[in-house]
């Protein structure tokens, strides 16, 4: 709430000033307006960037200021002033010009961290431009909202949104979902989501992991798109969250709940049970949950699956990172040439299937053609052979097992490719494609990407970062009536 205080200010000054910035942004326009039609003598004379530094100057010195802004905070006994113009103001924000109508000095009270942002604030007023960093997307975009300055406040929303993956002390994804939700913008809630779930190896281990409400908690848990090491570095996690946070029992349970245990080796799953405390005071609320896993790890897979349903996310994997699941591919110079790899994984996540493996090879190519563009011959002229160019193709990976066995009966397997970059040891997640289960290869892999190019944002020095994840789905074959 603003306090409203001072005189009428005088009316010629206003105008005074009005009738200046009037006349500079006239002048630009008229020479921006040049008829190019025809007219080779025809040019632009653009001086914006002086007019840019005049409204500076007029902010820094205050010449031919008409209104006051007194800043008052908590953290403060003084008030930050600032000699302003109504006439710049209210053209930016429609709460500047209710505010300033018929007043020359007001009194606004910000809190101490958007109070330190106000002199920021009003020279992007003035200027259209400012430079923010991590810790200051929050309070300058609530000042944006408070004073209705739109097109500041959709451009900070995409600072955030496009500087997720920036490093920081403290960490900033978890505090901007949150703020996110308060103020009901979904395009930003979304994507701070979306890379907590590809990266979450890297906020486990960070210091915002303890400031995640159980609202997040629970809706990462639920999905299968985690990027982790493995299942039990996210109970380990939830385990540090959970004597942190000591929330009440029915929500500890709830959050206990979604961790997929049969996704746990046994003898991980022994330790736990007899290591835990908090399993161990919560044991009653999971025990169906780790009965029923180490009954997943003693049966054959297709014996299991007669009688539970193992079509459910409790037995489904995530994008685990560990070597039985998946490997890295580090392409060098992706834009050259066709590239293949191969490597094993593990048929399941059931112990009955830890000693088999499954070969995988993978080819690679920059510049593969769909049929619809590949050349033909032209019946029109003998011989003659339709132009192909090579920004035409597209890039293609194609997974394959390397045999077929018996042991795949009941089982399909999910592709998971992630493009990212390591960094300090972690793991970041820029792109993920998925494959359907009966096919071989993502439609929509790299369609976007220009891998010609060294400064691709695909590319990390030059080479393309992969990390390729099988992900084994067992299905139930026979129903059994209960």
């Amino acid at each position: 709430m603003a306090r409203l205080t001072g005189t009428r200010p005088v009316a010629t000054r206003r105008w005074g000033c009005a009738a200046a910035f009037l006349l500079l942004l006239f002048t630009v326009q008229a020479a921006q307006k040049a008829d190019f039609s025809g007219d080779s003598t025809a040019a632009t004379i653009n001086h914006s960037l002086t007019l840019l530094q005049r409204l500076q100057e007029l902010l820094q010195n205050g010449n031919g200021s008409d209104s006051v802004l007194r800043v008052r905070s908590a953290a403060s006994d003084e008030p930050k002033v600032f000699h302003t113009h109504q006439l710049l103001l209210s053209l930016q924000s429609e709460v500047f010009e209710s505010l300033l109508h018929n007043q020359s000095v007001v009194t606004l009270y910000e809190p101490p961290e958007t109070a330190a942002l106000f002199e920021k604030f009003i020279r992007y007023l003035y200027c259209g431009g400012v430079s923010i960093l991590l810790h200051q997307a929050i309070p300058m975009h609530q000042l944006a909202s408070k004073y209705r300055v739109w097109g500041l406040q959709r451009g900070v929303a995409e600072y955030m949104r496009t500087h997720l993956a920036s490093e920081s002390s403290q960490g900033h994804v978890v505090g901007w979902y949150h703020y996110a939700v308060r103020v009901g913008d979904a395009a930003l809630q979304e994507s701070c989501l979306q890379f907590l779930a590809w990266n979450l190896s890297a906020v486990l281990g960070s210091a915002e992991w303890g400031s995640v409400s159980v609202e997040l908690l629970l809706l990462l848990l639920e999905r299968s798109d985690l990027v982790l090491h493995s299942e039990l570095e996210l109970y380990t996690a939830v385990e540090s969250w959970l004597s942190r946070r000591q929330p009440e029992a029915p929500v500890a349970e709830r959050v206990l709940r979604a961790i997929r245990y049969p996704m746990i080796a046994p003898s991980q799953l022994f330790r736990l049970q007899a290591q835990s405390a908090v399993l161990a005071r919560h044991r009653g609320a999971v025990q169906d949950l780790l009965f029923q896993a180490f009954q997943f790890h003693a049966a054959s897979p297709l014996h299991f699956a007669k009688y539970f349903d193992v079509n459910c996310s409790m037995f489904l994997p995530r994008n685990y990172l560990a070597p039985s699941w998946g490997s890295q591919w580090v392409i060098t110079n992706p834009a050259r040439d066709d590239r293949s790899t191969s490597f094993q994984t593990q048929l399941g996540p059931s112990s009955h299937d830890s000693g088999k493996r499954v070969t995988w090879n993978v080819l690679f190519s920059p510049r593969w053609l769909p049929v619809s563009l590949r050349p033909v011959y032209s019946d029109s002229v003998a011989g003659a052979i339709q132009p192909v160019r090579i920004e035409d193709g597209r890039p293609r990976l194609v997974i394959t097992p390397a045999m077929s066995s018996p042991d795949f009966a009941g089982v399909s397997f999910q592709k998971t490719v992630l493009v990212g970059v390591r960094q300090q040891g972690r793991v970041l997640v820029k792109h993920a494609y998925s494959f359907h289960q009966s096919s071989d290869e993502a439609a929509d892999f790299l369609v976007h990407a220009d891998l010609q190019k060294r400064t691709s944002e695909y590319l990390i020095d030059n080479s393309l970062h992969l990390h390729i994840i099988i992900k084994p789905v067992y299905h139930s074959l026979i129903k059994v009536k209960k």
